[in-house]
């Protein structure tokens, strides 16, 4: 299978982070090759990309829905039908039985358009989640956010790490110039990930956002993947030999993290007492905190951790009562409806399925699965449970932690790019990362049962 990459032409001069750069280099890869399949060679004018980006819009929101009224007879939230849908559209199933079709809808150009759009969708709804975020109910539940946090990065890092031995050794799932060192920090990263963006759409569908159970899950969820991202910057540098890159990804992002929450945040304060002194929020200063969510995406996007994780960290320090109402009010249905459909729908367009043709390598994938499911789910469960929390919101908590989902599909992808895993490897773990997040829901349902948790005051 292939997964979602993104970035601009690798042929420029790069700049920014060893991992942003792999990134770029990754979408750059992927478009040429896209290209080469679908023979399209003619540079489209900007009135083509603009009839192509529409008619995309509206097959990719069409899709959606239809995928969404038969996935929520299956008890699965609309995000988790997006991300099929993308699958759907793109060559595993679209692609495959009618080709033309799918060079004609989706030419490799027209992606350099659906990219950077499918990304403000998912910044401007990890923003709105920020301003959802319930900092006091954190310092309440500081040490079962804490707990889960270790344990849903170390109990899955181990076993990764140890497939990641074993892999090396007795298997071809490395390739040879990827040291033992590497292969097994690589694995252990891609274990103790967590579907960011996709859990806090699992938590919105269900009604968990301002609950103990959905803020220690969201909470212990970014610190994870802010982690993931960290170890997976050591291996990029290690496998380049210069740990700049590393230093630069992690010491950028814990220092915008203090300049945003230490800094910024009680000036946005300050800011905030006049309107809410005036009782609205102004068009200017609506746009003044949307220009704060993009530079902040920006920047964590140049350092390589991603774009979530400034709009995330900015929703956070924005100020809570009218200004927190007004731009969840404003930004939520339209990012909902329109945009971030584009974002889990991208992905699955260069997502293949054919690789798992043998025994073995399906014997492979199962190993893989025990040792996410056991090292995220179980470890996240008995985390919560020690610190004090229900069984119920334990179970729910371990069972969210466990989906994985598309910062999965991007960390392995950029490990499939870089020549640290085979395409076999890839494969399977892109199994692992469908099946956790598939499994999400319904398991949540089974163990958790449908009644919902009202918003703690």
């Amino acid at each position: 299978m292939q997964a979602m990459v993104f970035g601009p032409d690798h042929n420029r001069p790069q700049t920014g982070s060893y991992l942003g750069r792999a990134v770029r280099i990754a979408l750059g890869d992927v478009l040429t090759c896209s290209a080469s399949r679908a023979n399209y060679s003619q540079t489209m004018t900007n009135l083509q990309l603009a009839v192509h980006f529409f008619f995309q819009i509206g097959a990719i929101l069409l899709v959606c829905q239809i995928v969404g009224l038969v996935g929520r007879r299956a008890g699965q939230p609309q995000v988790v039908s997006e991300m099929l849908a993308g699958v759907l559209l793109g060559p595993s199933l679209l692609g495959l039985f009618l080709p033309a079709v799918s060079a004609k809808l989706f030419p490799p150009e027209t992606l350099r358009v659906l990219f950077p759009v499918s990304q403000l969708g998912l910044a401007a709804y990890m923003f709105v989640v920020g301003l959802e975020f319930r900092m006091d109910i954190v310092q309440r539940q500081l040490r079962s956010a804490v707990a889960v946090s270790i344990a849903g990065m170390a109990a899955p890092f181990v076993l990764g790490a140890a497939l990641g031995w074993y892999f090396h050794g007795h298997t071809s799932l490395f390739p040879a110039k990827t040291s033992l060192v590497e292969a097994m920090i690589f694995l252990g990263a891609s274990m103790c990930i967590t579907a960011f963006p996709m859990l806090a759409r699992i938590l919105h569908f269900k009604r968990l956002t301002g609950t103990t159970m959905g803020t220690v899950a969201i909470g212990a969820g970014a610190i994870n993947d802010a982690a993931a991202w960290g170890l997976l910057a050591i291996v990029l540098a290690s496998f380049d030999g210069n740990f700049a890159g590393a230093a630069w990804n992690i010491g950028g992002g814990v220092g915008f993290v203090a300049v945003v929450l230490l800094v910024a945040r009680p000036l946005l304060a300050r800011w905030a007492r006049g309107i809410e002194a005036r009782g609205e929020l102004s068009d200017g200063a609506f746009v003044v905190c949307l220009a704060l969510m993009a530079l902040a995406a920006g920047f964590t996007d140049w350092i390589g951790l991603h774009a979530v994780f400034g709009a995330f960290v900015m929703g956070i320090a924005m100020p809570r009562g009218l200004v927190a109402k007004e731009l969840i009010g404003r930004i939520q249905p339209l990012t909902v409806a329109l945009l971030l459909p584009l974002f889990f729908t991208y992905s699955g367009l260069n997502t293949q399925i054919g690789l798992l043709d043998s025994a073995y390598l399906w014997g492979m994938t199962g190993l893989i699965l025990i040792a996410a499911i056991g090292g995220k789910g179980v470890a996240c469960w008995l985390a919560a449970r020690a610190t004090g929390l229900s069984n119920r919101e334990s179970l729910g908590i371990g069972t969210l932690m466990n989906a994985r989902g598309l910062m999965e599909l991007i960390i392995i992808n950029i490990g499939l790019q870089r020549g640290i895993i085979t395409p076999a490897l890839f494969a399977t773990l892109v199994i692992m990362a469908v099946v956790t997040t598939l499994m999400a829901s319904p398991l949540f349902e089974l163990l958790v049962g449908r009644h919902r948790p009202a918003t703690e005051p």
